[in-house]
């Protein structure tokens, strides 16, 4: 089986791993801060917040923006469950802005009409979430410019996109976001084997996602309402989680960061391999990039109407040769969770078109030519 994605663990790596075995510090030691300064300046923002998953980031993310009950948060229903769910997490509610069929993500168009209409009501969000799906940015300038027309702020979803780029800067250094989040978990660009960071250009923001991941805990005399009673003091200063990422995470994901840019220039030629050998299949390849590099966490494939062919038989022919196939995403909406909030199939049709006729072909940066071949090979046959 060709795995649609799939950590590249080094020797390297393993190494650094075990060096944080064999110190003083399994957690809560050096290597975390270590991480976050190599993230933060290969990206270019001032502040950085490592947290145990991208889910965890997200949470601290709203809540650092105040969000809370009685506000709105929209995001794409493109995504993973995690871009709506933080939102929940906070007790406000969630309502979603279609995509654009074109580069698959949030469309701003649909985005300008959704805030006029709701500005006439009077109930706009209070958090813009938009999902850099695949790897390819948002359109965050422009988003930043309407978040500053309506009073919104922004919390860019980049668990594919580190080390994309957008508009001459990487992912989460542009500053458009008021928060941007990366994931680390295995099947994405670089790994710490769970993970996930907050990078913001506001050190206020920072100090609230640093707290809101430590129990709402600090040494820090400035941030006390009193007087410290020795070294060993601390005070809760706000309600707090423990979403903390470990040193042996923090090592993991140092090391990887000093080899994204060949992971991401291994993903670039497999991208170029499947694009030239399915071009003449009856599909709809991703788009080019536009604006910037994509990170390509995934390759999507939507089955043209001229194929004839039904998704699920064409995913399961691949899954039993051998293919790691996989479907990007369900929409979001259409969860159970969410029907009973009032959602119903049809509210965002593009999403919905797209996830009937899509299908996500492997790309990891260990996939020789060898097994793009093969999984080219093995669409044109399901496709025969």
């Amino acid at each position: 089986m060709i795995p649609y994605g799939r950590q590249q663990i080094s020797a390297e790596d393993m190494e650094a791993v075990r060096a944080v075995l064999g110190s003083d510090f399994l957690t809560q030691g050096p290597a975390v801060p270590a991480f976050e300064r190599a993230v933060a300046d290969y990206v270019g923002a001032p502040h950085a917040v490592a947290v145990n998953s991208a889910t965890s980031a997200l949470h601290v993310a709203c809540l650092a923006l105040d969000l809370g009950p009685g506000d709105l948060a929209w995001t794409s229903p493109n995504s993973f469950l995690a871009s709506a769910n933080c939102a929940r997490y906070c007790g406000a509610e969630v309502d979603f802005v279609d995509i654009d069929p074109h580069d698959l993500n949030l469309s701003v168009p649909a985005l300008r009409r959704k805030l006029e209409e709701a500005a006439a009501r009077g109930r706009l969000p209070k958090v813009l979430i938009p999902v850099d799906f695949a790897g390819r940015s948002a359109d965050l300038q422009a988003m930043r410019e309407l978040a500053d027309r309506y009073g919104f702020a922004i919390v860019e979803d980049a668990s594919h996109a580190i080390g994309a780029t957008y508009r001459g800067h990487k992912v989460g250094g542009h500053g458009w976001a008021d928060i941007t989040v990366f994931s680390f978990h295995p099947v994405k660009i670089i790994t710490s084997g769970e993970g996930g960071m907050a990078l913001t250009h506001r050190p206020e923001l920072a100090r609230r996602m640093e707290l809101a991941r430590s129990h709402g805990m600090t040494r820090d005399p400035s941030q006390m309402g009193g007087t410290p009673h020795g070294s060993w003091y601390y005070e809760q200063v706000a309600l707090g989680w423990n979403y903390r990422m470990t040193d042996l995470q923090g090592a993991l994901g140092t090391s990887q960061l000093g080899r994204i840019e060949a992971f991401l220039a291994r993903r670039q030629a497999i991208r170029a391999r499947y694009d030239r050998g399915l071009a003449q299949l009856p599909l709809w390849l991703p788009a080019p990039d536009r604006d910037g590099r994509s990170a390509l966490h995934l390759y999507p494939i939507q089955l043209a109407p001229e194929a004839g062919r039904e998704r699920r038989t064409v995913f399961d022919e691949l899954r039993a040769g051998g293919i790691g196939v996989n479907v990007h995403y369900i929409p979001i909406h259409t969860q159970p969770y969410y029907r009973a909030l009032g959602f119903r199939d049809g509210d965002f049709p593009a999403a919905e078109a797209y996830y009937a006729r899509a299908i996500t072909l492997p790309l990891h940066a260990g996939m020789t030519d060898a097994d793009t071949d093969a999984v080219i090979a093995a669409v044109q046959a399901a496709l025969a």
